[in-house]
């Protein structure tokens, strides 16, 4: 096993078990962070794949923006930082069925595949076709995202204003 290996493997173990304890711990706001711990794994894997365009925006736009987000928002809605509410529901049961028979097909189409080991060229100029692309043809879907997350930030500001005894 090599170094680049071991690495991944490490980074790769971090984004799983952060990822499975967003959706199992029962504060939002820890839920949040464990998010941020989360998208910071999959940069790394990103920055070991040599990918270090999309490290980076997966730092800036992710974990600097959206998570941040989710964070404030979380803290600005006092009620919601601990959660009373049980932690299975009645379609528990059929939720775990569901991502054992995904895990299982996930399982199989993996240990099917031929992967090859010989690394593909890479165009030295990647990141300027990237960045023609995006800002040619997804200009409009990132535009109605920041008008989206914008709403939501105002949403949780508003609903975590305190209101006069009239109002």
């Amino acid at each position: 096993m090599t170094i680049t290996q071991f690495f991944f493997i490490l980074f790769a173990i971090i984004t799983l078990v952060s990822g499975f304890r967003v959706v199992t711990t029962r504060t939002m706001f820890h839920a949040a962070l464990y998010l941020v711990i989360s998208l910071f794994g999959v940069a790394l894997m990103f920055v070991l794949l040599e990918a270090g365009f999309l490290a980076a925006v997966q730092l800036i736009v992710y974990i600097g923006a959206i998570a941040i987000l989710i964070i404030f928002a979380v803290m600005l809605t006092r009620g919601m930082m601990e959660s009373k509410a049980p932690m299975l529901n009645s379609q528990s049961g059929l939720a775990a069925v569901v991502s054992a028979a995904a895990l299982f097909i996930l399982i199989r189409v993996v240990t099917s595949f031929d992967f090859q080991t010989v690394a593909a060229e890479v165009p030295a100029d990647n990141v300027t076709q990237l960045g023609k692309s995006i800002v040619g043809q997804f200009v409009l879907p990132f535009e109605v995202t920041s008008v989206l997350l914008l709403a939501a930030l105002i949403g949780a500001i508003y609903i975590a204003r305190e209101r006069k005894k009239g109002e």
